[in-house]
């Protein structure tokens, strides 16, 4: 065999051995809903097992659901330093509740456990017991000093569920830029976080549900269809989870400073953002501020940099659209 015969077979064995790279499905349950995940793998691997030992990590930190998590202590007055998943909610979910003046606040589980899931507990409510949850409410009542979790009332419990899921977005993300890859959306019950192109080379579709009051998922129709690259989304809304007493329409959203439902114009709110915790959070925020103060809000601090896209219901209940200059870019 010459030289040349031995340098053209070796090139093609060395070509036919080089991984290649496909796009990735995974799809599963986390935090009591739907993750889909999809990415650009570029050895062609199958990255869910990593994804799902991140999401356990995860919940060990922050799910009240699970006993023995960070948070979990925290709300049971035990001891526990917090790692590093729980400081960064906790740091940037105060940093968002101080500009918010509290319209986003962590503390407000003990008021969300009272009324109870879908209201169930709307009955058991009077202004007394409101009264009595308002003194252990607020962002500014705990703080992380060194390792420690310092609260300066012992009832106050913390409720991550407003910007957990985007962070975990975020957290999946990062997992998979540090694999190589570069093209990935990531959803987690309808928060999303994309980078790069999807699988034809285009930017990624995330579709905004047009908000009505069916309770059928496969009834969901889309509002408008966004063309996202690196960005995070959220949508916050009230359409879907609201009871009705005396004529008026109360959300399941509560503001930490009353205690009771919020009772704005606002259906829904979806807020593009630089990752997809900063939207998760806002997107509550904005549903408890309502449109003009949330209008406001953007005008008075454009470096946020944050796009949103407001559904209310006017006078006469028809569903209206406000959409910020920048986010019109992201329709397509």
């Amino acid at each position: 065999m010459s030289f040349k015969s031995f340098i053209a077979i070796a090139f093609v064995f060395l070509i036919s051995c080089t991984p290649k790279s496909k796009f990735i499905e995974n799809q599963g349950f986390v935090y009591g809903t739907i993750y889909t995940i999809k990415y650009e793998s570029p050895d062609g691997k199958n990255y869910q097992k990593d994804i799902e030992a991140a999401f356990r990590e995860l919940g060990n930190s922050l799910s009240p659901f699970i006993d023995t998590s960070i948070i979990s202590k925290v709300n049971q007055n035990i001891e526990v330093i917090p790692d590093q998943y729980f400081i960064d909610v906790f740091k940037r979910g105060k940093e968002i509740a101080q500009i918010t003046d509290g319209a986003f606040d962590f503390t407000v589980a003990p008021m969300v456990n009272a009324w109870g899931f879908g209201f169930k507990h709307k009955e058991t409510i009077t202004d007394k017991l409101i009264d009595s949850l308002i003194k252990t409410v607020g962002y500014q009542k705990i703080s992380i000093e060194g390792s420690k979790i310092i609260k300066k009332n012992p009832n106050t419990m913390l409720d991550a569920s407003a910007i957990a899921k985007g962070y975990t977005c975020d957290v999946i993300g990062n997992l998979l830029a540090e694999k190589g890859c570069t093209n990935y959306m990531v959803e987690i019950g309808g928060e999303v976080v994309v980078h790069g192109k999807n699988a034809k080379g285009n930017d990624w579709s995330i579709g905004i549900l047009k908000p009505v009051d069916s309770v059928v998922p496969n009834q969901s129709e889309l509002q408008d269809v966004l063309k996202l690259q690196n960005k995070g989304m959220a949508t916050s809304g009230n359409y879907r989870n609201f009871y009705i007493e005396n004529g008026n329409k109360y959300a399941h959203t509560i503001d930490p400073k009353s205690g009771y439902p919020v009772q704005h114009s606002i259906l829904s709110a979806t807020v593009v953002a630089d990752d997809c915790m900063t939207a998760d959070a806002f997107a509550t925020a904005f549903m408890v501020m309502g449109l003009e103060q949330g209008k406001s809000l953007l005008e008075n601090m454009p470096e946020l940099g944050l796009e949103v896209y407001f559904i209310y219901a006017d006078s006469i209940e028809t569903n209206k659209v406000y959409m910020s200059n920048g986010f019109k870019n992201y329709i397509k």
